[in-house]
């Protein structure tokens, strides 16, 4: 009797045939151009190159240039720096990378070398973050909505939350307008239950991060919730709860993955986090500058989702973070 397949991952067999499919059409899409011929090049130019958020969005960029046979750079600043990451756009131009990709964490300093690229003849997709609120030239971005994820998250935390609650709200940096989009979305929903807040910067190392959510929650102690916008301060605040406030009837909750926040979610100091799916963040721009590079087929946005991660889903989350694709 044939054995019936493994359904404890779903999403996991879902995308390995999606992958299938798209290394075959790789395969017999890509024209014959001479032995002789330099593979395209592309790069992608981020802020916080080494973050770990960034693992995911590197496999995903790695696996779809390796299914299309081009050849990608993953490059960008090591903090967030956004007249160095501009230059670096066009440092790329300058070194003939054929299409590039931009995390455009501001919504106007990147504007102008955008032009300047796409008037070069290089197309410029956006990823991770998008400049969708002001003109850009960018062909499209592949990212989450974050404003919108934002009031995910809230309304689903909403009725776990007092009316006229104080709660503390945080952001590992400023200056990023992905972190103030996310956070305005939260509040948004907030308002209406007379929420107020408290907002502070964690820093961009959990670990530290820690101790200063720990510090604002001493100081506040009315506060018993705590809500994050991205990954380090996510984190953070699960660290902090579980260090610091233990049993006492805190929680948090927040945007993007670590292995430290998925294990923090089981255990039930971080009672969800939103996950933006980072690995599409790096395959699909690769396939949208290649596909418009080879046959003129033009980018279009794609929203990277929103998915709820709790303790009902956390297990498979985990596995498949150990592999990257999430």
């Amino acid at each position: 009797m044939r054995k019936a397949p493994d359904m404890r991952f779903p999403g996991l067999l879902k995308l390995a045939s999606l992958l299938t499919l798209l290394w075959l059409f790789g395969c017999a899409a890509r024209p014959d151009r001479g032995a002789t011929e330099k593979p395209l090049r592309l790069a992608f130019v981020t802020c916080a190159v080494e973050g770990k958020f960034f693992g995911p969005v590197k496999k995903g960029m790695n696996d779809a240039a390796a299914m299309m046979g081009v050849q990608c750079d993953f490059l960008g600043t090591e903090g967030v720096d956004v007249a160095a990451q501009a230059q670096m756009v066009r440092q790329a131009v300058a070194d003939g990378y054929d299409g590039i990709a931009v995390n455009i964490i501001d919504p106007e300093a990147f504007d102008t070398v955008i032009q300047e690229t796409i008037d070069q003849g290089v197309p410029v997709v956006g990823f991770n973050v998008d400049d969708h609120a002001s003109p850009n030239a960018r062909l499209s971005s592949v990212n989450q909505r974050l404003y919108d994820a934002g009031e995910a998250l809230a309304r689903h935390l909403a009725p776990h939350i007092p009316d006229g609650a104080h709660i503390l709200m945080t952001m590992h940096d400023e200056g990023v307008s992905a972190l103030e989009d996310r956070l305005a979305g939260e509040q948004a929903v907030l308002k209406a239950k007379n929420v107020r807040w408290t907002v502070i910067i964690s820093g961009n190392d959990p670990v530290a991060g820690a101790d200063v959510i720990a510090e604002a929650l001493n100081a506040h102690p009315d506060i018993r919730v705590v809500l994050g916008t991205g990954q380090s301060d996510t984190e953070a605040a699960g660290r902090a709860i579980e260090e610091h406030f233990p049993d006492q009837g805190y929680f948090s909750a927040g945007f993007d993955m670590s292995p430290t926040t998925l294990r923090l979610i089981r255990e039930g100091h971080i009672r969800c986090t939103v996950d933006q799916q980072p690995y599409i963040q790096g395959f699909y721009p690769v396939m949208q500058l290649v596909l418009y590079l080879r046959y003129g087929i033009m980018p279009s946005d794609i929203d990277a989702g929103a998915a709820i991660i709790d303790k009902t889903n956390v297990d498979q989350v985990m596995a498949l973070s150990r592999q990257l694709y999430r």
